[in-house]
């Protein structure tokens, strides 16, 4: 399941067409050269459906809620 960041549900829903912003907790990172590098995040699909949560004690936004998200060409196309 991803990070989301966003306020609630209505606030990603506005950002239909646009690129998903959230983290994948299962991703690697691995630092190279004293740069940060993700490898391997297992929950988030370019095309498809993907699933999110806020979590408000990483996100700093006071509203949890769950999503599923329906995503084309990296950007959001619906969200449930």
């Amino acid at each position: 399941m991803l990070i989301l960041y966003y306020e609630n549900k209505n606030a990603l829903k506005e950002c239909i067409g646009k690129p998903l912003d959230c983290s994948d907790p299962s991703a690697n990172y691995q630092e190279i050269g004293g740069m940060k590098f993700e490898f391997g995040g297992q929950n988030y699909e370019s095309n498809g459906s993907v699933f999110g949560c806020n979590r408000p004690h990483i996100t700093g936004y006071k509203k949890e809620f769950f999503a599923e998200i329906i995503m084309e060409n990296d950007l959001i196309k619906e969200v449930k």
